[in-house]
């Protein structure tokens, strides 16, 4: 039987994936999803916030006091990044400051791992829409020189009209990550605030735990002479 290379384009070309109706539904979906990303993590951050100075102060005062009961019961009514990665260090205080400040460090990664989650699809779709709405236009125009090649009496306005539309493909793919890398942008920067705030607590309760343990120290020594 006799290989028919010339087939293979015109056939390629019914398959489902070259019409380029797919690319902008997709693109609408990933469009749709986005902004769900962008309202979720909006209503997380404003849910989670706290008022960090107000915090340090009371934290502060329990901590001078010794009272590290005390000032664990009060970080427990909050849920945020910052009180829950102090948290985590006060409760192993009696293993000294340099074990605490290695459990900080740890609890600050897991906590800011949960105010970074989805904030990879927004960078992905921020990234990829351009190329997914210029892969349509490139399947457009290859429908519309398709319909030139069917319909040569009307070239002009084939191929006019075919390239027009090929390119709302492209215009679209712009349109969904524009917004997608302003808005994780914003959001990655917020959370960069929010985990300076709670580098500030991790301070706090880390100046205090060393200053006990120097002040116990002075007191062991003058005890021994």
């Amino acid at each position: 039987m006799e290989n028919n290379p010339a087939g293979l384009v015109p056939a390629l070309l019914e398959l489902p994936i070259f019409q380029a109706e797919w690319v902008l539904w997709l693109l609408i979906a990933l469009s749709l999803a986005s902004v769900a990303v962008m309202i979720e993590r909006y209503f997380f951050y404003r849910r989670h916030a706290i008022d960090i100075h107000e915090v340090r102060s009371a934290l502060s005062k329990f901590l001078a006091e010794g009272n590290l009961m005390g000032a664990a019961e009060f970080l427990q009514q909050y849920d945020s990044l910052e009180t829950n990665t102090v948290l985590f260090g006060l409760r192993d205080y009696a293993r000294g400051p340099d074990s605490v400040e290695d459990l900080l460090q740890a609890a600050a990664r897991k906590e800011r791992a949960r105010y970074e989650q989805r904030l990879g699809f927004l960078a992905t779709v921020a990234s990829n829409a351009p190329f997914i709405g210029l892969f349509g236009t490139v399947l457009g125009i290859i429908r519309a020189f398709k319909d030139l090649s069917m319909h040569m009496s009307e070239a002009s306005s084939a191929v006019m009209g075919g390239i027009a539309e090929a390119l709302v493909a492209t215009a679209v793919g712009l349109l969904v990550a524009i917004p997608a890398v302003v808005a994780f942008n914003m959001l990655k920067t917020r959370v960069k605030h929010i985990a300076n705030d709670g580098n500030l607590l991790a301070a706090t309760l880390l100046a205090s735990l060393k200053s006990a343990d120097a002040n116990a120290e002075a007191r062991a020594a003058s005890g021994g002479n």
